[in-house]
């Protein structure tokens, strides 16, 4: 029997490559997560259309090739495809510091990076989601996940604050190098990786549309990973409408300075952390289908913060509001994360884990990109708040499809959902 403990898992050689290097891409992604926005709304003067332009570009590629991206990493190695969109990504990113102070950077060549930086972000993400459990036992899933998701949070709880502090000091563009060097640690940590794969035989392959199908069959048809996925794409439309707009409304609408800004960051990072920690815990008191529940709704009932601090016009109110919402929101999106995300790698077969988790980025991530590009044309339109206050109604809706399924009482997803077969 293979041993589930934590020093079971940190004797793992691969994991720990893989820890390291997600840790550090992490910090990475913070960088370039605060530091972007401050770019293209406080420097470049960006439009709410031109910001849910770039942030549709950001996540456009889970749309236009998420499927397809999933067949292709079932026929490849996965470790091999991850190393060359840390290239891919670090590259990009480099590029833009570069551009900017040649006196050339504008937000369309901002929009390209985030398109290009997205193509990358498909392959590396479906493949991430899907090595791990040839790393792994089931059994340890959820605590890889966990581990994963605690470290980065860890990391995150100072750091936003620091990058805060930093985007006073140093202009936006410089912090883009220390992202595109996070690439470069990754990179490293994953060609230190020895995993046990191979591509599939041509010989054994079907036609690339057969094999999306079946990916597709899978999610849709799977009783309690197609009620998770019609959740999380809900929620994921809705709430991409508010975090699109956020920038606008704390940046230019409430005028808050960067380095608080930064400190919005730190209290998700700390309600991450405390999610992280506590999820696998929580499974075991309430139970895992009934923390699926409880998180999804408990996140969607945060949104109304961002309105009714908009509303307020007093940022001594507004300002912490919306900075409790943001650890609420962290905390039960991490919980919620851990536990379904975990489930599911140990529900699909082997053989469909790349095209499972491809479908699945297409229907939870393909909404993000038309909900950015809505929010910023509505937000033109109608105003910020009236936009996210419909983003929050929204996102309330989502609870109803993990209620009203088997989920409901479930005490362990893994070992109870084996009873669900998908037939073909």
């Amino acid at each position: 029997m293979t041993d589930p403990s934590p020093t079971s898992l940190i004797k793992n050689r691969n994991f720990r490559f893989l820890w390291a290097g997600q840790t550090v891409s992490a910090i990475g992604d913070q960088m370039s997560g605060l530091a972007l926005p401050v770019l293209a709304v406080l420097m470049l003067n960006a439009s709410e259309w031109q910001i849910g332009l770039m942030n549709a570009a950001g996540l456009s590629a889970f749309l236009l090739i998420g499927l397809p991206a999933g067949a292709w990493v079932d026929r490849w190695v996965k470790r091999r495809v991850m190393i060359w969109a840390d290239v891919v990504r670090m590259v990009t990113v480099l590029s833009v510091p570069i551009v900017y102070f040649t006196g050339h950077l504008t937000m369309w060549y901002v929009i390209a990076t985030a398109a290009v930086m997205s193509v990358a972000a498909v392959f590396f993400d479906v493949s991430y989601q899907s090595v791990l459990p040839l790393m792994l036992p089931k059994q340890q899933m959820a605590q890889a996940n966990s581990a994963l998701e605690t470290t980065a949070q860890t990391s995150s709880v100072a750091g936003p604050a620091v990058i805060g502090f930093l985007l006073t000091v140093l202009k936006a563009p410089l912090l883009l190098f220390f992202d595109a060097l996070s690439f470069l640690v990754s990179w490293v940590s994953l060609a230190a990786m020895k995993v046990d794969e191979s591509p599939s035989p041509k010989a054994d392959r079907q036609p690339l549309r057969k094999e999306i199908s079946e990916g597709v069959r899978f999610v849709v048809k799977h009783p309690l990973i197609s009620r998770i996925t019609a959740t999380t794409s809900i929620s994921n439309f809705f709430s991409s409408a508010t975090t699109t707009l956020m920038p606008i409304l704390v940046l230019r609408t409430m005028q808050v300075p960067a380095p608080i800004y930064g400190l919005m960051f730190t209290a998700a990072a700390i309600g991450g952390l405390l999610g992280a920690i506590s999820a696998a815990k929580l499974g075991k008191i309430v139970g895992q289908g009934n923390l699926v529940i409880s998180s999804i709704a408990l996140s969607s009932l945060a949104g109304f913060a961002f309105p009714i601090a908009a509303t307020m016009n007093m940022p001594s109110i507004g300002v912490p509001l919306i900075i409790a919402a943001e650890a609420v929101i962290a905390f039960s999106s991490l919980v919620y994360n851990i536990t379904q995300v975990s489930a599911r790698q140990a529900l699909c077969p082997e053989h469909l884990l790349g095209r499972m988790n491809a479908s699945i980025r297409f229907f939870v991530w393909g909404v993000m990109p038309i909900s950015a590009i809505s929010a910023g044309a509505l937000a033109t339109a109608f105003g910020v708040i009236p936009v996210m206050l419909v983003a929050a109604l929204g996102a309330t809706t989502a609870v109803g499809f993990v209620f009203f399924s088997p989920l409901r009482g479930m005490r362990d997803i893994v070992e109870e959902g084996q009873k669900f077969q998908v037939v073909d």
